[in-house]
């Protein structure tokens, strides 16, 4: 196992102006080995995360107010699904809050952009995950100019705001961009037209997005520079098995860190123990 601290090799640094260009998308930074070598990694890392998430889960059954958000952010096909997949299965679900956001409905509309979201924050105890979340304000709404240019600006404060105010609750926040290749995304594009069980995922419209990748790519770097506390993570998503890992090594580390414990029993345990072995 990697024993490094990940955090530190893929965290952008808060005031760093940022060009994914010189991210390579295909890395494997710190990887336990080949891809073998990390799933098997993977499946390890996933008996860590299951008794960490128990505990935390626990902790908040007796007032802990602690939580973690997991932001998963990314171009198409760069597996935001797929991670959920592979990563969160480890977990129990019921301890685990997952919202995929699409665009807003009507009812969504009538609020500001952060109501929505809001709404599907995880409570004390659990674990959020976020397939894509309010970053798709300051990224879609930008290349697809939805809104004014100044509201955009704003929104990056007001973003700002919140996730100080998430901290501030006890809530750790851990933003992954998923940085894939546009090379990869047609290949995977591609796997999706020839594959009948992958067919419903893709829409034709998804190659007319592919046209504004350089925008996306800018607004991309825009929101991670702007939006930098707490920090983004940048994962390289070419390789699925390393991005599966890399996400559930700093899921695991941030876990580590907030340290959960089990909450002490509020009753008399003798009490209990002898009234159970009095029972006929």
């Amino acid at each position: 196992m990697a024993k490094r601290d990940l955090r530190r090799l893929l965290r952008l640094s808060p005031g760093e102006t940022v060009d994914l260009a010189a991210h390579d998308p295909a890395a494997t930074p710190d990887a336990p080995g080949d891809k073998h070598a990390s799933l098997a990694d993977a499946e390890r890392m996933g008996e860590e995360l299951a008794e960490l998430q128990e505990r935390l889960w626990a902790a908040g059954t007796a007032g802990d107010r602690r939580r973690v958000l997991l932001v998963l952010q990314g171009m198409d096909t760069s597996g935001k699904g797929g991670t959920v997949k592979h990563v969160i299965g480890h977990l129990n679900p019921s301890g685990c809050r997952i919202r995929a956001f699409k665009a807003p409905t009507a009812e969504e509309l009538r609020h500001d952009f952060l109501w929505r979201v809001r709404q599907a924050l995880p409570q004390p105890g659990e674990i959020g995950i976020f397939d894509r979340s309010h970053y798709e304000d300051v990224l879609v709404a930008r290349v697809r100019r939805l809104v004014p240019a100044a509201a955009i600006g704003s929104r990056y404060g007001l973003i700002n705001d919140f996730e100080r105010a998430l901290t501030e609750e006890g809530v750790t926040v851990v933003k992954c961009f998923l940085h894939l290749s546009y090379e990869e995304q047609r290949r995977r594009l591609l796997r999706r037209l020839d594959r009948p069980d992958k067919r419903w995922k893709f829409a034709p419209s998804d190659i007319d997005e592919r046209a504004l990748w350089p925008a996306y790519q800018q607004a991309y770097e825009l929101a991670l520079e702007h939006c930098a506390a707490p920090p983004w993570y940048v994962i390289p998503a070419d390789h699925k098995w390393y991005r599966n890992w890399a996400v559930g090594r700093l899921l695991l580390e941030h876990l580590r860190e907030l340290d959960p414990e089990y909450p002490q029993s509020p009753f008399d345990l003798a009490e209990c123990r002898e009234r159970l072995l009095k029972e006929t």
